[in-house]
């Protein structure tokens, strides 16, 4: 929506508007669930989070003074909750880039003493591939894994990034630099999808899975979960070199669509008047 008719629904809800305030929130439910997603590698945890956002969201709004837009806003009350919320579960599964290394080349050496054959089912293969790369992004700090997201997989100008984590676009470009130089040395070094000569092939990871009972087809997180088409595909990272080859790997995710149980999470919250803004 333009930034006028953001700003027109913002009075209306302020005032006391509930259908106005449904529309903010219907926009930005799904900004939210976009970004909670790849901040902890998990759709049910993303939901919770999601929804816990969203209510200071709705809580906070008679706040909002409209210094900047709507959605950066939206953005900053997200980024300050997923930067201080208890970490979950795969949070405490993979804490840090070396972590994850290990992790995987574990996977690769037991997949080999087990005779694991690679698996040729694809639907599998890019499960494991989504939940593998997902939970890349985990090695990083909270403070560079949230610029990361913002800056090259949702891509927000360095001006837009400053201004949702409040700080000067010189240090959000740094913060950002960091984190990509970090992802790059990590995925060139041991992604097979970004590296060809790595050994790590999620075939090889998504065998071992199964095997351990930990990828099961009738029960996928990732794939199954409703998206619209990714922005990169996978065969595009073969144009690419360097730090451009992991910046595209994680574009290359599905984007995600929030749960309707967030949106009727949100009816409930708006018609029960805890807001402060309706009447």
């Amino acid at each position: 929506m333009s930034r006028e008719h953001e700003a027109a629904l913002v009075a209306r809800a302020q005032a006391g508007d509930r259908e106005a305030l449904g529309e903010l929130c219907a926009g930005a439910q799904q900004l939210v669930y976009r970004l909670a997603i790849r901040m902890v590698a998990d759709p049910t945890d993303a939901q919770d989070l999601t929804q816990e956002i969203l209510m200071r969201v709705v809580t906070g709004l008679a706040s909002f003074r409209g210094d900047s837009a709507f959605t950066t806003w939206v953005y900053r009350v997200a980024s300050n909750h997923l930067l201080t919320a208890r970490k979950r579960a795969a949070e405490h599964q993979v804490e840090s880039l070396e972590a994850m290394a290990g992790w995987l080349a574990g996977g690769i050496a037991d997949g080999l003493a087990a005779g694991d054959a690679p698996i040729e089912d694809q639907i599998l293969v890019k499960e494991a591939k989504l939940t593998c790369t997902s939970r890349m992004l985990l090695g990083l700090d909270r403070d560079h894994r949230l610029a990361f997201i913002l800056g090259e997989i949702l891509d927000l100008s360095g001006e837009e990034g400053a201004e949702v984590l409040e700080i000067e676009p010189a240090a959000f470009r740094k913060r950002l630099s960091r984190a990509r130089e970090r992802m790059a040395a990590f995925t060139s070094s041991t992604c097979g999808i970004v590296n060809p000569e790595n050994a790590c092939r999620c075939g090889k990871q998504a065998a071992r899975l199964v095997r351990l009972g930990k990828l099961d087809r009738d029960h996928l997180c990732f794939t199954a979960h409703p998206a619209q088409p990714a922005a990169a595909s996978p065969s595009h990272l073969e144009q690419l070199e360097g730090i451009e080859r992991a910046v595209a790997l994680f574009r290359s995710h599905p984007d995600y669509t929030a749960p309707s149980a967030i949106a009727a999470g949100l009816r409930q919250l708006i018609e029960s008047d805890t807001s402060g803004l309706t009447s």
